[in-house]
């Protein structure tokens, strides 16, 4: 997991900073993207943010957007997660972390399983007993593909318990608000997402959170029991965090470093990571390429282990 951080420091203002994103709207690489510009810009560290959301090929369209387009690209921040080191290893599409320039991890989130308001399920338990009855009656839906990120969480939960995670029946969607609608509307029955994105629906009543795989229950919501109190040791943190074209202007990374390190001291995005219930993790240039590859090593034995890569 990435560490906490404080910073207290002074950057001159960006002119400009474009979001390429590579999901949907009401997804968590939209919130983070969206979260991070409104912060910028209402805090005087950006003149001017835009917004682009690019879906498609499990963010593989995106990707290659920017690295075709590099030179087009100068004012550019994509952001991504640890869906494009699962989906690289997956062979989802070609490119790779390494394709592009790596600028700053910035936050951490927390993965939670979901249920609609009137569920019948009322505990983490009850989910988990009618898996082990019959797994085929619980349908699960994420935000991402087949063997990315929520499925894999979900997989691993219930390997957790003890359950084959070959048996989980997942369901894709693009980007989780489409997942989340899955959820309500009864096409499945328990959603596999990030913490922040339905913690304050959670706190309206519109759904339940049934667990998170946090080590610890979560201020902001300290009533969500984590897995571990249900006697499952799978703990994960998805880091979330921005990445240049390849071949990116060193002095514009810097700037975009002082930017982002900037962030962390205002009171505006102390109010937007408390509202989603984000940890402030950061990790620049080296320091997260580094961190990208010890990643990619972690999760490719993960993904092994749970049968999703040979």
């Amino acid at each position: 997991m990435l560490t906490t951080v404080s910073f207290s420091i002074s950057a001159q203002p960006v002119a400009s900073v474009h979001f390429l994103i590579p999901g949907g709207a009401g997804g968590g690489w939209d919130m983070t993207a969206r979260g991070t510009g409104d912060v910028l810009l209402n805090a005087g560290l950006a003149e001017k943010v835009s917004f682009q959301n690019l879906s498609g090929g499990g963010g593989g369209k995106a990707i290659a957007h920017l690295v075709e387009t590099a030179e087009r690209q100068e004012n550019t921040l994509m952001v991504n997660s640890t869906p494009i080191v699962l989906r690289s290893l997956a062979g989802v599409f070609p490119q790779s972390f390494r394709d592009l320039t790596p600028v700053a991890a910035t936050i951490s989130d927390f993965g939670a399983f979901v249920v609609a308001a009137d569920s019948p399920y009322r505990t983490w338990n009850d989910v988990v007993k009618a898996f082990k009855k019959n797994s085929r009656s619980i349908k699960v839906s994420g935000g991402s593909a087949r063997g990315s990120m929520d499925h894999l969480v979900a997989a691993a939960a219930f390997k957790g318990h003890g359950q084959d995670p070959r048996e989980v029946r997942y369901i894709a969607y693009d980007a989780g608000g489409k997942a989340l609608a899955a959820l309500l509307s009864g096409e499945t029955q328990l959603l596999s997402t990030g913490f922040s994105e339905v913690v304050q629906l959670a706190k309206s009543g519109q759904v339940r959170i049934l667990a998170i795989t946090a080590p610890n229950r979560v201020a902001v919501a300290p009533n969500i029991p984590t897995l571990s109190e249900f006697g499952n040791q799978f703990v994960f943190a998805n880091w979330r965090g921005f990445f240049a074209a390849p071949g990116a202007d060193s002095g514009q990374v810097d700037a975009w470093v002082d930017m982002l390190k900037a962030m962390y001291a205002t009171q505006e995005w102390q109010q937007v990571r408390d509202r989603n219930g984000w940890i402030d993790s950061f990790k620049a240039k080296k320091d997260f390429e580094q961190f990208l590859y010890s990643q990619e090593d972690e999760m490719r034995a993960l993904m092994q282990d749970l049968g999703f890569l040979r």
